[in-house]
């Protein structure tokens, strides 16, 4: 059977594509900070599904889950941070906090990248980047993240130009959700109106069976057409 890694998967979209891998019948290696949390996630998933908490802008942990899954098929970069809540301006935003927000959002899935790029390469494997629409629309109090997103996304159309063999490499952009981290940024706000993780599942499903060209990919138009 073909072997995922998801990070970020105790919650939001990376609880619901690990659900879904899983379904698929993926052996998976998942990960998130929240040791605990993570475990509520997977437990109920089987054996195929091996938690490795940690944090994803540790080197050391990186390498944990390298060893975890050496024989890797998928790569989905999903773990993320925000930033600063509320979410603060440009002009405002603390310089450390922007830093350690480029660590995970960019800093971190290249190291990955760069740990398994040869595994995948051998086995004709996909990466599959999760980015937002703030990496290219302009929304004030959004620059810190979408820069971040905006980086990774530039990352994943030269890595595509540069993988010349088998290896897909995917800017898979979900929308608006409602998630946890999405809730950070409108703090106090209802954001029920927004759409459950599970609802881009589909499109996520289609992205990496059909595996066309190297690009982004936004759920909306890989939506068209399925019957969820």
């Amino acid at each position: 059977m073909p072997t995922a890694l998801v990070t970020g998967a105790s919650s939001g979209l990376g609880r619901a594509l690990t659900r879904a891998l899983a379904e698929d019948d993926w052996d998976l290696v998942v990960d998130a900070r929240n040791a605990e949390a993570l475990r509520q996630a997977t437990q109920d998933l089987g054996p195929r599904v091996r938690a490795v908490p940690g944090d994803i802008t540790d080197p050391a942990h990186r390498q944990a889950l390298f060893e975890a899954a050496p024989d890797l098929d998928l790569l989905v970069n999903n773990a993320g941070g925000l930033g600063p809540s509320p979410l603060p301006a440009l002009g405002e935003i603390p310089l450390g906090a922007l830093e350690d927000l480029y660590r995970v959002n960019v800093i971190a899935p290249l190291g990955l990248i760069q740990l398994f790029l040869k595994t995948l390469a051998a086995h004709s494997g996909t990466i599959v980047n999760i980015t937002s629409d703030a990496a290219s629309g302009v929304y004030p109090g959004w620059g810190g993240y979408g820069s971040s997103k905006a980086a990774l996304e530039q990352i994943g159309a030269v890595l595509g130009a540069e993988c010349t063999g088998g290896v897909r490499v995917y800017s898979f952009d979900p929308g608006d959700l409602r998630t946890p981290m999405h809730q950070m940024a409108f703090p106090g706000e209802d954001i029920s109106d927004r759409p459950l993780p599970e609802s881009v599942v589909p499109a996520f499903r289609r992205l990496i069976q059909e595996r066309p060209p190297n690009g982004r990919y936004p759920a909306a138009d890989l939506s068209e057409g399925i019957h969820q």
